[in-house]
């Protein structure tokens, strides 16, 4: 498949803010400070949680419900990851499920790092070219809940105001330091886990269920992705908010959601029944 890409504006500004972000990266190392770099830690695991908690289980596969307000707080720290809006970020999920490790998977590790793992949020039209059931005038098509709902379209429509008010006010408040901590370091970082997550779960580990893709588990991609890393298990049950689903595989994402159910916050939460564990059973674990 030849895919034909145009540039706009959004394009450009997505590919300023990309490379922007790995220069100020590289410069981190260099203006090294304890408190910028405390400051980064706390902003990756704010920014990532609400990637995997917010983004993921919660408004792409309905995983648990939460009060409104606390679902935009959610989705808002989730762009602050420079991964794209709610609204872009899981029509692409959803269309990696439905055409997973095909020719129209966004993500899918056959076309390689720029196009399968950068050009799904670089280029506005990639997945609507790449996926041939959609056009750029109806790709969001599959996430009409969210654009429904005025915050997502606000969100979509000034998505890089606010990670630029964010890196503004870092600098104001820590100087360059923070800046290259807080928003270089971190996005460089997060965007990195993310490629490892996408290549390793559909190239090595273990697969637990008898999915029609190529999805794997693996438990150090698990440490570095806050419990995404059962890959296998979530292509199996898309729909439960919790990933690891043995004892053993330490899922961090779960263990914020069962805090916020015991202080009432979360409810209606999806996990997959015995009935349908054994329907997806396969004869063994296969070790790739």
């Amino acid at each position: 498949m030849i895919l034909k890409l145009k540039w706009y504006w959004l394009e450009e500004t997505n590919v300023c803010w990309f490379m922007e972000m790995l220069l100020l990266g590289a410069c981190a190392p260099f203006v090294y400070d304890p408190n910028a770099v405390q400051v980064s830690v706390a902003l990756a695991f704010l920014s990532g949680y609400r990637v995997t908690l917010g983004y993921h289980r919660l408004l792409t596969h309905r995983g648990f419900k939460v009060p409104k307000l606390l679902e935009y707080f959610f989705a808002y720290c989730g762009a602050h990851a420079l991964q794209r809006d709610p609204i872009v970020w899981v029509s692409t999920h959803k269309l990696h499920h439905k055409h997973a490790d095909t020719l129209m998977d966004p993500n899918a590790p056959t076309k390689g790092v720029w196009l399968s793992y950068i050009g799904w949020f670089l280029y506005s039209d990639y997945v609507a070219t790449k996926v041939s059931s959609v056009n750029i005038q109806d790709e969001n098509a599959n996430v009409m809940e969210l654009e429904a709902q005025g915050f997502y379209r606000f969100l979509h429509d000034t998505y890089f105001w606010h990670p630029t008010a964010l890196a503004t006010l870092l600098y104001l408040y820590g100087g360059f330091s923070y800046l290259a901590w807080g928003m270089g370091m971190r996005i460089t970082v997060l965007h990195l886990v993310t490629y490892i997550q996408n290549y390793v779960n559909h190239t090595s580990g273990e697969r637990a269920w008898n999915t029609p893709d190529t999805s794997t588990n693996n438990w150090w991609v698990s440490m570095l992705s806050l419990g995404e890393g059962w890959h296998n298990n979530h292509h199996a049950f898309p729909k439960s908010a919790r990933h690891g689903l043995e004892w053993w595989q330490f899922d961090l994402t779960w263990e914020l959601i069962k805090f916020l159910m015991v202080v009432g916050l979360v409810k209606d939460v999806k996990v997959p029944t015995e009935v349908e564990k054994k329907r997806m059973a396969s004869f063994g674990s296969n070790q790739k």
